[in-house]
């Protein structure tokens, strides 16, 4: 799995794995934040979340086209120093006014061009790595493993960003209760029904603080709206030091990738080993590409809906508690020695040496051991914040890619690999089911102008959003590292950061169209948002099969 692979691309993927785990601690609580702060809507929330995330992925055109001309590591230095000075505005409190809105709005900004300079660029330079007959067949299973590190990152974030909440509500003296925010803001506004103003005051009274529970309601609302955004202020500062992680790693290790940081001017004056394309073997490629892109746009606008309308699903229509075996998916510390387990199982079979088989099985034994030990010291029944959820799909991502590189490796020893294309067709298919999961979740819950700020009064079961984040990591694994695999191989030479930027443009574009289902949260029956997505992904399998041969027949060596 690891064996030969250049050293570089294990520098490049953890100074990666350090940005992902500020970006997606951010992420965990972002539309949250904006909810709980200013009392925005789920329409208004969806839409600043959208265009956020989008613009963070079109940037990487701007990046790419830039990178090109001054090259690839200059923007990734100059992304971090950016993305650094927009974290660090999004940590500090503001009031909840136009002023905290204006300072919002410039911290993204800053955010979304840091994004855009380092992204799509740190890829580039792991595709580089590749440009060799030395590397070049272990391109598929090297982007596979660089996609595990940004994964680590993004696992730990919504833990992360839940402990840190929680010990600021703590020293306030308060707790986390999914419907307070809601109904504070209605009390702030003089919305709240008397009914809503019970349920209030009985959540008030179950404080740990005696000070707190002797608050009037308009000072409690008052006072539990500041806390709890100042504790999101604080998740958000996590993201500065995972960005001084980073870029230790990338220049700690700089010698190991320094070699693959040209562009094709470069390469042509070092005597890099770059392939001439005629003009039309160009135009193929870069058409085939834009068909790709297009395609995908609808995976994204699927996928993307973790911080979103699946993060308000788990706090407003699941549990906020489990029992039994389940427990241990809530506990980072088990999951990650899962995880792990995955890598040293498979290690325990495919060593050549009798001696590292049982060293590696004998470490899977122990790492499974110690995920039971934690498993029988977690309470039960466990509680859990919704945002919590987000930790599913990378957990996903990490335990199940030897599962997907031992599957492929065995078909490409028998010549029965699919194409990167037709990964990406089978990938929309199976984002589709993902989808008719949440239909069967949400029959016959009310809808979310029904519940009014409320949580449902029957929430489902777990078991639902885990099995979503299953079925859509498996569609992510076919897609997403594929995707930028084939990116990094197919785009010309002279075009490499452009190509990977419009790569992200059509994420970015896919994140953009995420915030329908938030657009649509209150106006159309739960279950409906869900059917659009799947059928939306059905839609674009289709499409994709249907292009295939053409695509296939561009790209072709």
């Amino acid at each position: 799995m690891f064996k030969g692979q250049p050293k570089g691309l294990f520098a490049l993927a953890l100074a990666n794995t350090g940005e992902r785990f500020g970006y997606y601690t951010m992420v965990a609580i972002f539309t949250m934040f904006l909810q709980a702060k200013f009392g925005f809507s789920a329409a208004l929330t969806g839409q600043i979340y959208a265009i956020f995330i989008a613009i963070a992925y079109f940037m990487p055109v701007a990046g790419g086209m830039l990178a090109d001309r001054i090259g690839y590591g200059k923007c990734v230095v100059y992304g971090t120093a950016v993305m650094f000075l927009g974290y660090t505005a999004l940590a500090i409190p503001t009031p909840a006014n136009a002023v905290g809105i204006v300072a919002m709005i410039g911290a993204l900004l800053l955010i979304s061009i840091g994004t855009g300079l380092f992204k799509g660029n740190l890829q580039v330079l792991t595709g580089n790595l590749y440009d060799t007959p030395e590397y070049a067949s272990r391109r598929d299973a090297g982007f596979s493993l660089f996609y595990v590190f940004i994964n680590i990152g993004s696992m730990a974030a919504p833990s992360a960003a839940t402990a840190i909440t929680n010990w600021f509500l703590g020293k306030a003296g308060l707790i986390y209760k999914a419907d307070i925010p809601a109904l504070a803001h209605q009390f702030v506004d003089g919305t709240i029904t008397p009914e809503n103003v019970e349920k209030l005051q009985g959540l008030a009274s179950i404080m740990p603080d005696g000070a707190v529970r002797a608050m009037d309601m308009g000072t409690f609302s008052q006072y539990y709206i500041e806390h709890l955004s100042s504790s999101y202020n604080m998740g958000f500062a996590v993201a500065c030091v995972s960005l001084i992680f980073s870029i230790a790693i990338y220049f700690g290790f700089r010698p190991w990738f320094k070699h693959a940081d040209y562009n094709s001017k470069q390469a042509s004056a070092d005597a890099a080993p770059v392939k001439e394309l005629t003009p039309q073997q160009t135009k193929d490629r870069m058409v085939a590409l834009f068909l790709v892109f297009a395609v995908v746009i609808f995976f994204w606008m699927a996928f993307n809906q973790n911080a979103s309308s699946l993060t308000w699903f788990a706090r407003d229509y699941t549990q906020a508690s489990t029992s039994g075996w389940m427990r241990i998916g809530f506990s980072f510390p088990a999951i990650m020695l899962i995880a792990a387990s995955a890598y040293t199982f498979f290690a325990a079979f495919q060593s050549e040496k009798r001696q590292s088989r049982i060293i590696c099985g004998a470490a899977t034994a122990a790492l499974w051991a110690g995920a039971y030990l934690i498993y029988r010291g977690l309470p039960d029944p466990f509680e859990y914040q919704p945002q919590i959820f987000q930790q599913f799909n990378p957990f996903f991502v990490v335990a199940l890619t030897p599962v997907s590189l031992a599957i492929f490796s065995a078909l490409a020893k028998k010549g029965k690999e699919p194409s990167a294309p037709k990964k990406i067709g089978l990938g929309m298919f199976v984002a589709a089911v993902g989808y008719l999961v949440m239909v069967l979740a949400s029959n016959g819950q009310m809808s979310p102008a029904e519940l009014a700020g409320n949580v449902s009064p029957d929430p489902v079961v777990p078991h639902y959003l885990i099995m979503n984040y299953l079925v859509l990591t498996l569609a992510e694994l076919l897609l997403s590292p594929m995707g930028i695999s084939f990116v990094s191989k197919v785009a010309p030479p002279q075009y490499k950061g452009l190509m990977m930027g419009c790569w992200f443009a059509a994420t970015a574009i896919g994140n953009y169209l995420s915030s329908i289902p938030a657009l649509l949260w209150e106006k159309v029956p739960l279950w409906a948002n869900w059917t659009i997505l799947a059928a939306l992904c059905l839609v674009a399998a289709i499409i994709m099969f249907a292009l295939l041969r053409k695509i296939e027949a561009a790209t072709e060596e």
